[in-house]
């Protein structure tokens, strides 16, 4: 993982070290700067990191070569109050040295600059918002600054400091996460990330206290402080739910614990309920694969146990699977002024900064801005038809169906109706309305050039029926 090998990178000997950050590739929460850099374009960069999910910033890299950082202490020192002089409010950081050899042999060292991600919206001192997105610093627009100031005013719940002590860690997984990253020390890799801290001033893990994120990553049983963590596989038979006599459960079960283990055990559960179909394999035999690409639905339920609101209460994530579709629902309506009819433009989706980052580090995740893509991507790779966004009042829900992707050559809001009526099975006129954002007379005279063309049915009690 890139994460881990920034921290390894560091723990190298001096001669190897830089080097070795010189080859890491730019992302998310990792930026190489010159020696040369200015304390205010630093702060941007800062103030970018702060904003996004954290990071590390190492100076003394550029143009390819290791400059280290000791020809010029003076500037060094404006670097290192960078945050202090051009940010507002300012931002907390941590700084160290790092001893590392410039190309011509010299010992030099690198001024590395951990920025912890802020429950705030930052700026800096000539009011300008930056935001880390994958290995970009963005300027934000006004109508980019009020979305962020949504996001911030969610993602504070995850950085709260609970009562479960450190010691109630699932022991294995918090020893793969510290391996992960090479670190040694598995108590202060936790404080560093937000997701422990120690009460009162007492040192030492008996002491410290897991941070909502902390437990809802690494305890053992976070279900006993936070109820409704769980997640709830059903399968269907059939293409809709039915009741009473004509009940069709006929799978359900519910999962409990870490989310890391939740992803693991749920996406095992999910590979043997999905829609298949019998196929000739790369064994030579024919045998039932999924319908649905596996990457694209995994990355769906991932998201939803990542990016879900876990500060509401009563509710839990919904794995829902019929013999033409699956659909994943999760707690909370995207942030920010996010348009879930155009999922495609949203950029970033940072409800829990501290989980995200932690999941990429464990490899179930990767830089933001990413996955609704590639869900899409992998759809699309399937001739499947596109996956169903849609918001309700309280939830997102996601949908992939089984079905081929819709004719082309029709208008873009026909497939998207189209698109619409096979992930959902039926729906009445009004509930088409809500989803495609079109006047009902515009999407009335669509569905009547479907259903002429033998796309779709009608179905009514009457001529007159208004569903």
């Amino acid at each position: 993982m890139v994460i881990g090998s920034v921290y390894s990178a560091l723990s190298l000997a001096e001669s190897e070290r830089a080097r070795r950050l010189l080859e890491l590739p730019e992302n998310q929460w990792f930026d190489r700067k010159s020696a040369k850099i200015s304390a205010r374009k630093l702060a941007e960069s800062i103030v970018a990191f702060a904003n996004a999910d954290g990071g590390t910033i190492v100076v003394g890299l550029g143009d390819g070569k290791v400059q280290g950082t000791r020809d010029n202490d003076t500037h060094v020192n404006a670097l290192l109050q960078a945050a202090m002089d051009y940010t507002d409010p300012t931002v907390p950081t941590q700084t160290k040295f790092y001893g590392c050899v410039r190309e011509d042999g010299t010992p030099d060292h690198l001024l590395v600059i951990d920025i912890p991600a802020s429950g705030q919206v930052h700026a800096t001192t000539k009011d300008e918002v930056f935001l880390r997105v994958g290995d970009e610093t963005r300027n934000l627009t006004f109508a980019e600054r009020r979305e962020l100031f949504f996001d911030k005013s969610q993602s504070a719940y995850e950085s709260e400091v609970t009562t479960v002590p450190v010691t109630e860690a699932d022991g294995t997984l918090l020893q793969e996460y510290a391996e992960c990253l090479e670190a040694t020390d598995a108590l202060r890799l936790l404080e560093a990330r937000g997701l422990a801290a120690n009460q009162g001033g007492e040192q030492g893990a008996e002491h410290a206290r897991f941070t909502i994120a902390g437990l809802l990553l690494f305890a053992e049983h976070p279900e006993r402080e936070i109820p409704s963590t769980e997640v709830r596989v059903s399968r269907f038979q059939g293409e809709k739910r039915e009741l009473g006599a004509r009940q069709n459960l006929i799978f359900d079960r519910r999962l409990e614990g870490p989310i890391p283990d939740l992803i693991r055990r749920a996406s095992r559960l999910i590979s043997q309920v999905q829609p298949k179909r019998r196929a000739l394999t790369q064994s030579g035999r024919f045998e039932d694969i999924g319908i649905i690409p596996h990457d694209a639905w995994l990355e769906g339920l991932v998201n939803a146990l990542v990016h879900r609101s876990y500060s509401m209460q009563g509710d839990y994530i919904h794995v829902e699977v019929y013999d033409n579709r699956i659909t994943i629902e999760s707690p909370g309506r995207f942030p920010g002024v996010a348009d879930a009819s155009d999922p495609l433009k949203i950029k970033r989706f940072a409800r829990n900064p501290r989980i995200a980052r932690v999941c990429t580090d464990l490899g179930f995740t990767q830089e933001f801005g990413e996955g609704i893509r590639r869900i899409f991507d992998e759809m699309q790779r399937a001739y499947l038809t596109a996956p169903i966004y849609r918001q309700t009042a309280a939830s997102v829900q996601l949908t992939f169906s089984t079905a081929p992707m819709p004719d082309t050559n029709l208008p873009k809001s026909q497939q998207l109706i189209i698109s619409l009526l096979q992930g959902s099975g039926s729906l009445s006129t009004g509930q088409i309305v809500d989803r495609v954002d079109l006047a009902r007379p515009t999407v009335v005279r669509h569905l009547r050039t479907l259903e002429s063309q033998g796309y779709i049915t009608w179905e009514g009690k009457s001529s007159k029926d208004p569903h």
